[in-house]
This record gives C-alpha cells, structure tokens and sequence, in this order.
C-alpha cells in the first residue's frame, strides 16, 4: 500500500498483559485470538509475553514493507550475519513513497537489533527500482529468494513483469529466476526439502499461481520446471494499493493443497493436489465473509492448523475494522480478528513461527514502517 509518511520512525518496546500458558491464546487490546484459538483472556494466568515492535526503515530511507519471513532452524549461515530465528523484511517503496521502487530487506535479530540485509542497486530516475513484494522465504541451505515487481514512477502502468532474486547468506545476489510464467510475483509460500525445494508464487498482474521445483546446493538454486497451477483470480491495476489480484499462500504438505488468498475476489480459495497438477482454475472457495474480509492479501499458517490473513481495506473497505488481520479455520469458519493499525491500509506481510515450546507472530504495519513480534513461550 502507498502512503505518505515520515521516514523518522523510532524503535520502542512494550509488553502487554496477555497470556494463556493452556492454548497459547494472544488477546491484544480488546482481548482477541489471533495466532492461536483458546479460552477467554479471563483465565489467563498472568505470565506475560513480549510484544516488540521495530522500525524497519533503513539508511537509505526506504518505506512500505511488505514481505515477512523467519530464519529456519538449520539455515546455513557460513560468513554471513543471519541466524535461525531472526527476521526479514522486504520493502516495496523507496524514501519518496514511490511504489515498486524499495530496494532493501531488513533484519531484525532475536534482540530487536535492526540492520539492512540486502541492498539492492539505486535506481536513478528512468530506470526501474526493484519494488520488494511479500514474496520472501528463507532456504535452510543459505539462500534468500525475495520477489521484485519494479516500477519506474511509482504506478502500476510503468510496472515490468519482475523475477525472484537470489541472494546468499551474506547479503549478496547471486542469480535472477526469470521465467515467462512470473508476471508480478506477488507472494510465495516455499515446501524447503533441503536440495530439492517446491515455490509456490502467486503472480499479480496475470491472476495466476505457478509451482516451480528447484534444485538448491551450495552453489545456488536453479529451476528444473515450472508449472502454472492455478488461474483465473480477478486482478487489476489499483490507484491506492499499486496492484490487487492474487496475494497470500500457505501450503499444506499433508493434504497436498495450497490456499490462496486473492484479494480483487475478496475471498480465499483451497487448491487440491498443488504439488502434482498441470492445470489451472481457481480451485474452491473455502473462506468469503463480507463482514471481516476486506480485500484478503498475505497469509500464514497458526500452529493450531488456522489461517491468518491481512486485509488490505482497498476491497469492501470497512474504517470501523481498519488493518485487520483475520484467523478462520479451514473450514471457513471466522474465529477473531486483530488490527494492526488504528488506520486503513496498515495490515500486509506476516508470518509465524514455531520453534518447540515458543511461538514468534510478526506482521508489519505500512502506515508506520514498523514490525511488531509477539512472543508466546508455554509452562
């Protein structure tokens, strides 16, 4: 989303007072689930856990962030600063809020400690930035894949197809995946088996998802084939959010399916056998709720098996439920929501990640340029 903000966004930390050491419930502000079903905040036992919330502005001034993505256990971090657990965050804008131009992906330790990743050429007037989606995954064998749909003005008509950039554990940019099937890589959901990995990625302007498998060593990662796996998402330019067409993936290993979370159709859709079929179609419509979607954009995965989605308040916008994100079953069943900002537009990338008896949530807030971690640890 494109807002016009200050770049001078400060670091703070608070905790609020929530916690049920039984069902992992988090209750924010107004006593919500939202990584985690339960009981009600009434029978929390008093054990706090962190809230944290960092600026994810960089040197370069750079805004928007959109992609989240944690550091998995095991990642092969040689010379390079990340380490399993920390946090990335890809940024869209550039430091005049032009949208398709951001060129950096932050890192954010386990201390809140903050400091920029990857830094992606300048982009001089004329010339293309690289616009870092929320498509963002973390292999464990030391590789950063992030989606660019770069913009030379800050608009959607200016904006190539873009491409998946391949970065290694220290920061650097080792290969470019261009295929003709990636036309606004938009989101991406990753199956990491080690030398072999399967991305999913959603593709913005051509309101399709394509499934590519990649072999990953050492030396890089290289596409073996590539199939389109689903189409047909309504999609189209947006003077307010750039783009709005497919977004949020999350697969599931164990039925074989792959939601979708496509934003134009307001709705999110259940693909079947996602890593073995060769045909398109939206598959079936799973979750659609007039009341608490408002234009579904990243999506993650609950320990408890929900799905979390944001909103991007550009689709049946409601200013009464600004920048919310949205856990319902896969059933389709609405369970709570959680705004993230007390304005629209603020809600986009968020991921969760659960690490034996500790759980991390993080989304970020594009009104403010900022990440919040909520850290949720069990007795």
């Amino acid at each position: 989303m494109n807002h016009n903000m200050s770049a001078d966004v400060r670091n703070h930390e608070t905790i609020p007072t929530i916690k049920n050491r039984i069902t992992k419930l988090l209750c924010v502000g107004i006593a919500l689930y939202v990584v985690f079903g339960g009981m009600p905040c009434a029978h929390a036992d008093g054990f706090l856990p962190n809230q944290m919330i960092v600026s994810t502005v960089p040197p370069n001034g750079d805004l928007n962030p959109y992609g989240v993505a944690f550091v998995p256990e095991g990642f092969n971090h040689g010379a390079g600063p990340l380490r399993p657990g920390d946090i990335l965050v890809s940024n869209f804008n550039n430091n005049m809020n032009l949208q398709g131009t951001g060129t950096t992906i932050m890192r954010v330790s386990a201390s809140g400690a903050v400091s920029t990743f990857f830094a992606g050429p300048p982009h001089p007037g004329g010339t293309p930035g690289l616009g870092l989606s929320t498509a963002l995954a973390v292999l464990r064998h030391g590789f950063v894949i992030v989606g660019n749909v770069p913009s030379i003005d800050g608009t959607c008509g200016t904006a190539t197809p873009g491409s998946l950039l391949v970065i290694d554990n220290t920061g650097n940019q080792v290969s470019t995946i261009n295929d003709p099937n990636i036309n606004g890589p938009w989101d991406m959901a990753m199956l990491d088996e080690g030398n072999h990995a399967v991305a999913f990625v959603s593709n913005v302007f051509a309101g399709t998802v394509v499934r590519l498998n990649l072999n990953v060593d050492t030396n890089g990662v290289t596409v073996v084939n590539e199939t389109v796996i689903a189409s047909g998402y309504q999609q189209r330019c947006d003077a307010v959010a750039f783009v709005v067409g497919p977004t949020g993936l999350v697969y599931d290993p164990n039925r074989d399916v792959l939601f979708v979370a496509s934003t134009e159709d307001n709705a999110v859709f259940a693909v079947q056998n996602a890593a073995t079929r060769t045909s398109g179609g939206t598959g079936t419509v799973i979750y659609t709720d007039a009341v608490h979607l408002h234009g579904p954009l990243a999506m993650a995965q609950a320990p408890n098996g929900d799905l979390l989605v944001s909103n991007s308040d550009v689709i049946n916008s409601d200013p009464n439920q600004p920048s919310e994100i949205v856990e319902f079953t896969k059933q389709g069943q609405f369970v709570k929501q959680l705004n993230v900002d007390p304005a629209q537009g603020g809600s986009f990338g968020l991921a969760v990640n659960a690490n034996g008896a500790t759980t991390f949530f993080a989304a970020v807030d594009d009104n403010t340029a900022t990440l919040t971690i909520w850290k949720f640890p069990l007795q």
